[in-house]
């Protein structure tokens, strides 16, 4: 064996988790679980809650969280459901399939979180049949997706997750968070076109706290967005919608 085949045979992958929250009944509908947080995001939107596991200066990931993680699982065992696998962005994680599937061998269902602008990662996920639950960021009408995630957006490669997500046997959500000053209700027919059918689409509420981009608040000052009179407008395109407020 050579020294090069040595070497990358005892490489491995470690994700960069920011942390985990311990038990959560809301983050996975109907399944008692731990909600864990990787770092790292393939967009920048503005109006992100989530600052410090978006931009690498605010990163703070400290010793071995994984090895932490799965401690936690195995003390859990018969207690949780289920793991919800959030972000940042989980599908640029290197090791995030290899990281699923020991979540899975452990016994636990799996929620995966994501914004789809990795169809590539999905699709492995999806035919390896290794996640129970898939929701998905709808950011904004197709045309206006670059403008609201903050850089220029693959809308090809968003619009392939969303089919492929719908087309998959796995239950799933798509959902918006609804930013007075960068959404409009004209967004939302849109929307409502393009992801026709969907088995569940949700409008998030959203309030100003601690955000990825402060200078937002002066864009949404003021300003507000009716989401019942959107939800009305845009209901009969799926199966099933609803609001999520921020309380």
């Amino acid at each position: 064996m050579s020294f090069y085949t040595l070497r990358f045979t005892f490489l491995i992958i470690i994700m960069r988790i920011g942390g985990y929250q311990k038990l959560t009944l809301i983050d996975y509908p109907g399944v008692i679980a731990t909600t864990v947080f990787t770092v790292g995001c393939s967009f920048r939107c503005p109006f992100c809650h989530n600052p410090e596991l978006v931009l690498k200066s605010q990163f703070s990931v400290c010793g071995n969280q994984e090895k932490e993680f799965f401690e936690h699982l195995e003390k859990r065992k018969g207690k949780l459901e289920g793991v919800c696998i959030t972000g940042g962005e989980p599908t640029i994680q290197a090791g995030i399939i290899e990281f699923i599937k020991k979540i899975k061998d452990m016994g636990f269902l799996v929620k995966l979180d994501s914004n789809g602008s990795r169809p590539d990662v999905l699709k492995k996920i999806i035919d390896g049949k290794l996640v129970d639950f898939i929701a998905m960021d709808i950011k904004n009408a197709p045309d206006r997706y670059s403008q609201t995630v903050g850089l220029k957006a693959d809308v090809t490669r968003i619009k392939l997750s969303v089919k492929m997500i719908t087309n998959s046997n796995i239950p799933y959500e798509f959902r918006t968070t609804v930013v007075p000053g960068i959404h409009t209700e004209k967004d939302f027919l849109k929307i409502a076109k393009w992801i026709k059918g969907a088995r569940a689409y949700y409008l998030q509420e959203y309030r100003e706290k601690i955000i990825l981009n402060p200078n937002l608040k002066k864009k949404t000052k003021g300003k507000t967005i009716n989401l019942e009179k959107i939800k009305k407008s845009i209901a009969k395109n799926f199966v099933k919608i609803d609001i999520r407020y921020n309380n």
